[in-house]
């Protein structure tokens, strides 16, 4: 495999290349600020390079190969795959509830295709993005090739068990999925069936698909972009009017703004009027906060941090067995069937993640140096990272060992145009994704916003925001990198 740390895929001809050169990348390189218009434009330049994305916005080769399988097959316009029926039940229902299922699902050797007429494909697609719930490319390649899917038990029970140990809880209230987004939309689902009429509370500026979830699958959405002290007031007065909600999700700390919400207030909100919370510590991560103990529930993506390779996707969710929503939460859980990860999925996340601990010291170090470097630089405005909030949300949640992590996002004084030079000049690996053992690069808001930028811009991220996932790399040689490119 290409040593990232030290070279890079961040040339011109690096597009498309998957990050890392793995069969099952869940990045890509996208080296260049055009590029990455480009993309989102859906330019065929830059398209059809590619050999890889992350996998909820692209379909991996292998995944695209099994779709057409099924297809031809089945008698399929267009198909999705799903591990497990209920998931591809939901597809169907939300892209055309008329659609009769026994005629648009079919099982192939453990795992449910969607047959769509073409018509209806894009906006399955959405729910393919939002949802989390597909097949992966492990899974499409095994079925590919006519193996059965099953889950691995017994390395299921070694991954819970560590992050059991990591977070606090028992392995048993410890679930697993095929990517972080699974587990906030099972957790979702969770909450909008004890609470079908209320609406939810989205509190900080979050990864995209969280609010998406919130908007297109539930009753409605209380947003409050900023999370601050000031927004904690209005949500405290729209409570104590009378509205009732079926849950609160935020992320500690956000995504993309790095900014923490004030727990502890929103615990204590939570208490008085009877909802539960639902934390996304992705980027905080198990090592270095403890949010369980003033949440319902945790959420992460695996993908990120706890591999730190790159090379598979996963989830976790974990319930607090003192709140007060435990037993309902976990009845339901119990009995539904997303928390599924695929044996070879599991076999490679377990082995990823086992010098997860020693690598998140490094992490926090390199992180903490860079990010304290690049304040400094006269060409940036600002960088936000959890270490410089003024109101210490994010160090009241810190363990004792725990660091401010390795991501930031970095605004540039003139940003219209010193964020493209700079992003096209510097020598790190640029792609979409963070928590990477080699650090990452990407414009934040163009990927994740392009075609709502003026929503994001609107509640204080610009569009010239840039995204950078600090890794495991000589700090000076980092350094050195970034001083050539500013």
């Amino acid at each position: 495999m290409r040593d990232l740390l030290q070279n890079p895929l961040c040339n011109a001809t690096d597009l498309g290349e998957p990050i890392p050169d793995s069969a099952h990348a869940t990045s890509v390189c996208l080296p260049l600020w055009q590029d990455n218009v480009g993309y989102e434009e859906g330019e065929p330049r830059v398209v059809d390079a590619l050999r890889a994305g992350y996998p909820r916005f692209v379909f991996h080769p292998l995944t695209a190969g099994l779709f057409r399988q099924c297809e031809r097959q089945l008698g399929f316009d267009r198909c999705l795959a799903f591990p497990s029926v209920n998931a591809a039940r939901r597809c169907l229902q939300f892209t055309d509830a008329t659609l009769p299922e026994h005629e648009h699902i079919r099982e192939l050797d453990g795992i449910f295709a969607v047959g769509l007429p073409e018509a209806r494909f894009d906006r399955a697609k959405q729910y393919w993005q939002h949802a989390g719930e597909g097949v992966s490319s492990r899974l499409a390649a095994a079925v590919a090739a006519g193996q059965t899917a099953a889950p691995a038990s017994a390395t299921l029970t070694t991954i819970r068990s560590r992050i059991g140990k990591l977070i606090d809880a028992d392995p048993g209230d410890v679930y697993l999925y095929a990517s972080g987004m699974a587990a906030g939309f099972t957790m979702f689902r969770a909450l909008h069936q004890l609470a079908p009429e209320g609406k939810f509370v989205q509190f900080g500026f979050p990864y995209v698909d969280t609010l998406k979830i919130l908007e297109k699958f539930g009753g409605g959405v209380h947003f409050f972009a900023r999370g601050d002290a000031a927004e904690l007031d209005e949500l405290e007065a729209l409570l104590a009017g009378g509205e009732r909600i079926g849950g609160l999700f935020c992320e500690f700390p956000g995504n993309p703004t790095l900014h923490s919400p004030d727990l502890q207030r929103l615990r204590a909100l939570a208490d008085r009027h009877d909802f539960p919370i639902v934390v996304d510590d992705t980027i905080g991560t198990f090592a270095n906060v403890s949010v369980l103990p003033v949440a319902d529930a945790v959420t992460s993506s695996l993908t990120k941090h706890f591999s730190g390779i790159g090379d598979v996707m996963a989830g976790s969710l974990v319930l607090n067995a003192q709140q007060r929503f435990f037993e309902p939460l976990k009845t339901w859980l119990e009995a539904d069937d997303a928390a599924f990860l695929y044996a070879e999925d599991a076999e490679r996340l377990e082995a990823n993640s086992r010098d997860f601990s020693e690598r998140m010291v490094r992490f926090n170090a390199n992180g903490e140096a860079i990010c304290d470097w690049l304040q400094e630089q006269p060409q940036i405005a600002r960088v936000c990272y959890p270490k410089y909030q003024a109101d210490e949300a994010y160090d009241r949640c810190r363990r004792d060992s725990g660091g401010y992590g390795s991501l930031c996002s970095v605004i540039f004084e003139n940003e219209v145009v010193r964020a493209p030079h700079f992003f096209d000049a510097v020598r790190v690996s640029k792609g979409p994704s963070l928590g990477t053992n080699y650090t990452l690069i990407c414009p934040y808001t163009i990927l994740a916003h392009y075609h709502e930028l003026e929503f994001a811009e609107t509640n204080g991220v610009s569009r010239y925001l840039m995204r950078l996932s600090i890794g495991l790399e000589d700090v000076d040689d980092l350094k050195s990198r970034f001083i050539a490119a500013l």
